[in-house]
């Protein structure tokens, strides 16, 4: 039988809240601390300690706990600091430093549970920073989603937040930017590289062959033929 831990928010790394009991520090009188901090006492704990060699309490001084779902949690918490990360992506983790699966996967249903790992959250703000920061379009963000193991449904719903003409015009912006680079080189070179940066930031051929088109068509040059795919 697999044995359930039980889970605080202090568990979870949650930050006390109001009227809560910081640790104690050396000197604290209240009930059942002071005696705790006496010179007798710190004698009999450091002769205690000299006089303890097991495996397992050094284990425990170093902080390495022997309990597999409190290693998963340690893992998932630390990979979750300043970076939000799928469940794939911690499953990943885990099974990499050979967490038992019954351990993994009820650290990982907590943490979902409470929080901690949104799927969802994580597509939405991975649309919104990869479009707004990279210029990356609508299936080129599919992609890096499905790397990450989110869910199919997840994914539709967080791209189905870019506007086309939203898109188009990142596409425009992007094209823009690269438009000077391409000045001296032939027509249909340039037509190749504009377009080229747009595919692989996952614009459509039609969307990328129109938008290039037109910068063309703003610089003076004569763009008769160029309704062709590339």
């Amino acid at each position: 039988m697999t044995r359930r831990t039980e889970w605080s928010g202090t568990d979870l790394g949650a930050v006390p809240g109001p009227g809560s009991t910081a640790e104690p520090t050396e000197g604290s009188t209240g009930p059942g601390r002071g005696a705790g901090f006496g010179e007798g006492s710190g004698r009999r704990s450091r002769s205690r300690s000299r006089s303890s060699g097991s495996p397992s309490s050094s284990r425990a001084e170093k902080g390495e706990p022997q309990d597999p779902v409190e290693q998963a949690r340690n893992i998932c918490l630390r990979l979750l600091t300043g970076t939000p990360r799928t469940r794939k992506q911690l499953a990943d983790a885990l099974r990499k430093r050979e967490i038992p699966d019954e351990a993994a996967e009820e650290v990982l249903s907590r943490f979902v549970d409470v929080g901690l790992i949104d799927d969802a959250a994580f597509a939405d703000a991975w649309v919104e920073s990869r479009h707004h920061g990279r210029g990356l379009a609508r299936r080129a963000l599919v992609r890096e989603l499905r790397t990450k193991g989110v869910d199919s449904a997840v994914i539709d719903e967080a791209v189905g937040q870019l506007d086309p003409e939203q898109e188009e015009e990142t596409a425009r912006e992007l094209v823009a930017r690269k438009l000077r680079s391409t000045r001296g080189l032939d027509r249909d070179k340039r037509l190749r590289r504009l377009a080229g940066m747009l595919a692989r930031k996952g614009y459509g051929e039609g969307m990328a062959l129109r938008v290039v088109r037109q910068a063309l068509e703003a610089e003076g040059e004569d763009t008769e033929g160029l309704d062709e795919p590339f």
